[in-house]
C-alpha cells in the first residue's frame, strides 16, 4: 500500500548508528523518517548476534547487542521517527526546489530536505541455502534471524552454519527448544573459541546434537510447515533431522544495491565522505557507520555515533537556513521537547 510523507531528515539504515542519527537530529529540532530493510530496528545487532555481548561502547563494559539497540531505541524515542521496515529505498533524486524524494519497495515516498545514509555495508539481506521449494517456508518455519527465542520453546530446531551466529543460537536455545541439531559441514566452528567450547560441553552432554560433517540437502513439509530437514555427508549420503524450524546462518549478503546509481562517489564498495561533515559528492546526502569511507576510518560503532553527530550538524542549515546554530552541551540545554 503507497504512502507518502513529508520529513526533515530521510535516515537510511536502522541499525545503532542510524539510530542514534535520529538521537542526534532530534536534538537540533529536526524530524525523521527511518527506512530499512530488515523487519525490525537493529541492523546487524539485532540480526545477527542479539545476545552477543559488545565490549567497546563507552560506559558499558559489556552490553547485548539486542540491550544497546533497546536503549538506543528508548533514547530516540522522545522524537517520534517514524520507521518503514521491511523495505528497501530504490530510488533517491534530487528535487529541483532542494531537498530529495525517496522511494521504496513498498510503495511508500519520503520527501526530505537532507539524506543519512547509515546503511552498514548496504542493503543487505540474508544468504540463502539453495534447497529447493525453501520459499514456501521462509517466514513460517524457515528464519533467517530470530526476534524472539520464546517463539522457539518446545520446538525442534535444526540451526545450519559454522559462524558466531550459528553457535551463539545454539546456546541460547539449548535450555528452550525440545531439540537443538546444529549442522555443519566441518567439525570445526568458526566461532568464538569460548563459544565453541560451550557447544562442544553442550554436545558431550547430549544436550544438543552436532551434525558433522553435513550440509544441507533438502527439506520436507506441507504448506510450509516443516516435518524434516534433509542432510548430506561429503559423500552424498543423505540424513532425515525430524524437525520443526530451520535457522539457516550463513551471514548476510551485502551490497550496495540501488545506492550505487545514486550519483556518489564510491571507494571500494562504500560512500566516499568527507570526516568533518560527514557530507558525500551531492549536497545534502550524508553517509555514516560501515557505509561511509574515508582516511583512517575505524570500523568502530562508536566512530558510528561521532559521525552521526557530525552529520546531523551539518544537515541543520539545510533544515532551518538561516538560523544560527551555537553549539550547546545536553549537560545544559537537555532534550528538547517534541
Amino acid at each position: 500500500m503507497s504512502s507518502f510523507h513529508e520529513t526533515d531528515v530521510a535516515i537510511i539504515g536502522a541499525g545503532p548508528v542510524g539510530l542514534f542519527a535520529v538521537f542526534e537530529c532530534g536534538m537540533l529540532r529536526m524530524r525523521c523518517h527511518v527506512i530499512d530493510t530488515l523487519e525490525a530496528p537493529g541492523g546487524q545487532c539485532a540480526a545477527l548476534y542479539p545476545e552477543k555481548p559488545i565490549y567497546d561502547i563507552p560506559g558499558y563494559p559489556e552490553i547485548g547487542a539486542q540491550a544497546l539497540i533497546d536503549r538506543l531505541a528508548e533514547q530516540a524515542a522522545p522524537f517520534h521517527p517514524v520507521f518503514h521496515l521491511d523495505q528497501q529505498v530504490l530510488r533517491l533524486q534530487q528535487l529541483e526546489g532542494g531537498g530529495f524524494e525517496l522511494g521504496t519497495s513498498a510503495g511508500t515516498t519520503i520527501r526530505a530536505k537532507a539524506v543519512i545514509l547509515a546503511a552498514g555495508a548496504g542493503a543487505f539481506g540474508p544468504n540463502r541455502p539453495p534447497l529447493d521449494g525453501i520459499e514456501q517456508y521462509e517466514g513460517k518455519s524457515v528464519f533467517y534471524l530470530v526476534s524472539r527465542r520464546e517463539a522457539l520453546r518446545g520446538k525442534r530446531v535444526v540451526i545450519a552454519g559454522g559462524g558466531d551466529s550459528a553457535v551463539d543460537w545454539a546456546l541460547s536455545l539449548a535450555d528452550v527448544a525440545a531439540k537443538v541439531m546444529v549442522v555443519h559441514r566441518r567439525p570445526k566452528f568458526r566461532a568464538a573459541p569460548e563459544s565453541a567450547a560451550k557447544l562442544q560441553q553442550l554436545a558431550d552432554s547430549g544436550v544438543i546434537e552436532l551434525v558433522v560433517p553435513y550440509q544441507l540437502h533438502g527439506l520436507e513439509g506441507d504448506g510450509g510447515t516443516l516435518s524434516a530437514v534433509i542432510v548430506a555427508d561429503l559423500d552424498d549420503a543423505t540424513r532425515r533431522l525430524e524437525a520443526d524450524v530451520l535457522l539457516p546462518f550463513f551471514g548476510l549478503s551485502m551490497e550496495l544495491g540501488p545506492i550505487a546509481d545514486w550519483g556518489l562517489a564510491l571507494e571500494r564498495h562504500h560512500v566516499a565522505t568527507l570526516p568533518a561533515t560527514a557530507s558525500t559528492n551531492i549536497p545534502g546526502i550524508f553517509a555514516i557507520g560501515d557505509i561511509a569511507t574515508y582516511p583512517g576510518k575505524l570500523k568502530l560503532i562508536l566512530s558510528g555515533f561521532a559521525e552521526a553527530a557530525q552529520a546531523a550538524h551539518a544537515a541543520h542549515p539545510l533544515v532551518h537556513p538561516g538560523e544560527a546554530l551555537h553549539f550547546e552541551y545536553s549537560t545544559s540545554k537537555g532534550v528538547p521537547a517534541a
